[in-house]
Parts: structure tokens; C-alpha cells; sequence
């Protein structure tokens, strides 16, 4: 018999947590799971599902709009946004107790409170006051928005999180950021007609993503309407009487806005976990160090998902839990495997990325070829939006291996998802080429694009 209350614990219900606890536990291991909030953690109730649910809100007017090209007479529209918010939070609550029921099912002991290491094999609930102990055990806590504490005023600010249940649509909104949260829910206010600014520090939106596909999205997201700042940031926010508020940009000039928005990203949740009563070392972010099979310092002790802080996406915690099941309960090492993850951004036009950008490419590669077309999708045409696609391969010459595939426009996160497979088979350009189209689909620019747009040369273009 063990000499511990549970054979494997798991602090945090988010995917990665709920994943490992139920596939440990149909091993006929004894799992406890502690969640201080809600399950299914930052995807489920703060994430990725309620964003695409206003993602789908924001793209109704131009749906309206577009509808008079295929011969529709919508008449006059309107929007509750108290609806949206009912619709979504009874979808959320849907999803977190299908979590719960899965656990249930599998024999994993939940506990609906907040939970803290107070040694290398103790747990202590702070909703009960008990302290449990466990042979091993996972802490896959997440992240937390960046609220920006070193600005003035910032308390006045909103993140994602409280984007996501406000309860008025502004009128105006300033978003801080140009990563894919800022970016994505720029698009969103936008759409759902909230005279949206985009403030960015930096030189355009998207860093790390291939530049033509920033100077794309950048350039339509201003052409529909969104005041995109760049190289400024936030020095100062204030609240006016008239509960509106004042931000004063770097450059000296003050916008007033009904709301502002920081979306400066996530920082892993670790604070106040106790790790250092376990011995768990973090790194000066506050992530949580593991080697490379998600193990840390502590032999026992595991992490997986955002509070590692290697790729914020729920996808990879599923998959780094389930490498995590091989390497410690299994007796078969796997480390994860972060090389080809295909991505989207959900804004307006979507954009599905799969393997290097040109930039990139550039530096691991010394002779590129470069494919590249621009194109008005078919169901833009009737409608006369001039919004265009854009589509790219990157393929290393030497093999012919297709090393990044890009695209934006309708359905580019789905496009993204089967790029996947073709990139992370190894796929060469003559499989693209030799791969018959389907017509007429916006997809089948992928499979006929026969001459190079341009070629790499050590870095530099030569035709």
C-alpha cells in the first residue's frame, strides 16, 4: 500500500491538468485534482472559447452587408450584447461540466479549492484546511493576464479577462498591444462597432509572425477602420468624472475612450504556490524550469502548459501531458515535440500559420525559394469587397521540403490545421505539386503555384 494519500495529484483544471489526471487515473492510479476557480482554466472559461464566440458575433455585419451581392434584402439590424454574453456564458458552463463529468467518470477526486505546495510531497487546501500528500505531482496552473502594475492608473484598465464579461458595450476602446490577443480582440470591438485603437510600441502588429502577413493584416485592419498607433505606448490613464478615461500616449497626445484595454499578454500563475516550499526553482519570469520531458528540479514534481512558458497554446499542454503519462507512469521517456505547430489569429482576415516564417527560414537555410500569391476570394466578389488573401510557401531548395506555409483570408485557421500534416510529414514542393486541386476552393492556390514568386540566397533575394 502507498504511503501517500494519492499517487498522483494535479494542481489546476485547465486542459493540460484535466488531460493528465484522467489518463493517469485509467491506469488505476489514484488522482486528486485541485482547481480554485472554475474547470477547464484560461481555453475554456477565459480563453480560446468564449473569443471565438465573439469572433463569430463580430463577423455578422459585414455578413449583412455582403448579403445584398448574393440578392438577400437584410433590412435594419441590431445587436444585444447582453444576449451574446447569456449565449456565452451558458456555453462555457456546458463545457466546464463536461470537464467535471469526465473527471467524475474516470475516478479523479476533485477539489473545488485553491491548492498550495507546503512541502515536496504535501498539498494543503486552503477551503478545507486539509493538507493531502501525493507520490508525484503536476502543477499546470496556467497563466495570468499582464496588468501592467507599473502604470499610473492602471487599476482604470481592463484585460481579456474582464473583456470577456463586461457588461456594456463601449462606445470606444483603446487595446495596448500588438500580439495576437491585443490583435485578436481589436477586431472583435470592431466588428461589433466599437471605435477601436490599437496602441503598439512596436514597428507593426505580430512580432514573430512572417512579416507579410503582418504587413497584410495591419494594412486591412487600418482600410476597415481601426486606428492603428504604432512606436507609443500608455504613460498615464486617468478616470474623468464623467467616468470616461483620459490615456496619455508617449508622444504626448491624450486620447478619451469609454474603455482601455492592456493586452500585453500572460505571465505564468506562480505565485503564492509554495514552490519554493517544495524546492521547485522558477525562472525570473516566474515560469516554472522543467527539463526537457516537462520534469523540474524536484524529480517527483512536474509542469506542463502556460506556467512553463515554452508555447501558450492549449494544444501543447494537452500534448506535453500526455508525454508527461509516457515518461512517468509508462517507463517510456517522451519529450514533447514543439517543432511544426500550426497557429491562427482570429482576426479580420483570419491568418493560419504553420512552420518557419521567411525570416526565419532565412537564417537556418541558405538557398530559400519563395511562393507567393495575392488574390480576391470568390465569395468577396458578388459582394465588391476588395478584401484580398494572401498566400505563401517557403520551401528549403537544397530538399525541396516545404519549411513554412502561410495564409491569410476566410478559413485560414482550418487551412492551417491540414497544412499541419503536410509540414510535419516533410512534405516537398513536387507533393504540392503532384497533390490535384479542388475547384473552386480558396485552398487549392496551395497545389498550383508552380514557379517561384522569388528565390534566396544566402539572405538575399536573386530573383
Amino acid at each position: 500500500m502507498s504511503d501517500f494519500d494519492f499517487d498522483f495529484f494535479v494542481i489546476g483544471g485547465g486542459s493540460g491538468g484535466v488531460r493528465a489526471a484522467n489518463r493517469v487515473s485509467a491506469l488505476g492510479k489514484k488522482v486528486g485534482l485541485a482547481e480554485e476557480y472554475r474547470m477547464g482554466g484560461t481555453c475554456v472559461i477565459r480563453g480560446c472559447v468564449p473569443k471565438k464566440l465573439f469572433v463569430y458575433a463580430s463577423h455578422y455585419p459585414e455578413y449583412f452587408e455582403d448579403a445584398a451581392g448574393y440578392g438577400f434584402s437584410v433590412g435594419e439590424t441590431s445587436f444585444d450584447w447582453k444576449v451574446l454574453m447569456a449565449k456565452k456564458d451558458e456555453e462555457i458552463a456546458r463545457l466546464e461540466g463536461l470537464y467535471r463529468k469526465g473527471l467524475e467518470g474516470n475516478n479523479v477526486e476533485i477539489f473545488d479549492s485553491r491548492a498550495v505546495l507546503k512541502g515536496p510531497h504535501e498539498v494543503y487546501l486552503e477551503a478545507s484546511g486539509k493538507t493531502v500528500t501525493a507520490a508525484q505531482i503536476l502543477v499546470a496552473t496556467g497563466g495570468n493576464a499582464n496588468t501592467h502594475n507599473d502604470l499610473d492608473g492602471h487599476e482604470h484598465c481592463i484585460t481579456s479577462n474582464e473583456a470577456l464579461h463586461l457588461e456594456e458595450l463601449p462606445k470606444s476602446i483603446i487595446i495596448a498591444g500588438g500580439g495576437y490577443i491585443a490583435v485578436e480582440f481589436a477586431n472583435i470591438f470592431h466588428g461589433l462597432g466599437v471605435e477601436t485603437t490599437l496602441i503598439y510600441r512596436g514597428v507593426k502588429i505580430l512580432g514573430g509572425f512572417d512579416d507579410d502577413l503582418r504587413d497584410h493584416l495591419q494594412q486591412t485592419m487600418i482600410d476597415k477602420g481601426i486606428k492603428v498607433i504604432l512606436h507609443e505606448v500608455f504613460t498615464k490613464v486617468e478616470k474623468r468624472s464623467d467616468g470616461k478615461l483620459d490615456a496619455t500616449l508617449s508622444g504626448g497626445d491624450v486620447l478619451t475612450v469609454d474603455q482601455i484595454m492592456l493586452g500585453l499578454g500572460r505571465h505564468p500563475n506562480t505565485k503564492g504556490l509554495g514552490l519554493d516550499n517544495a524546492g521547485v526553482e522558477i525562472n525570473q519570469k516566474g515560469a516554472i524550469i522543467v527539463d526537457d520531458y516537462c520534469r523540474t528540479n524536484v524529480p517527483h514534481i512536474w509542469a506542463v502548459g502556460d506556467v512553463i512558458d515554452r508555447v501558450q497554446l492549449t494544444p501543447v499542454a494537452i500534448h506535453e501531458s500526455m508525454s508527461l503519462l509516457q515518461t512517468a507512469f509508462l517507463n517510456n521517456p517522451t519529450k514533447p515535440d514543439y517543432d511544426t505547430i500550426p497557429t491562427a489569429v482570429f482576426s479580420q482576415p483570419e491568418i493560419g500559420t504553420v512552420g518557419l516564417s521567411e525570416e526565419q527560414a532565412v537564417k537556418k537555410y541558405s538557398a530559400l525559394e519563395v511562393y507567393k500569391t495575392t488574390f480576391r476570394p470568390m465569395k468577396n466578389i458578388l459582394p465588391g469587397r476588395d478584401e484580398k488573401m494572401m498566400m505563401k510557401l517557403i520551401v528549403d531548395a537544397s530538399t525541396r521540403i516545404v519549411v513554412g506555409a502561410h495564409v491569410i483570408g476566410p478559413d485560414a485557421g482550418e487551412m492551417a490545421q491540414l497544412l499541419g500534416i503536410s509540414l510535419k510529414a516533410r512534405c516537398t514542393k513536387d507533393d504540392f505539386d503532384a497533390t490535384m486541386a479542388l475547384h473552386p476552393s480558396a485552398a487549392e492556390e496551395f497545389v498550383t503555384m508552380y514557379e517561384p514568386t522569388y528565390r534566396i540566397k544566402d539572405g538575399e533575394r536573386v530573383g
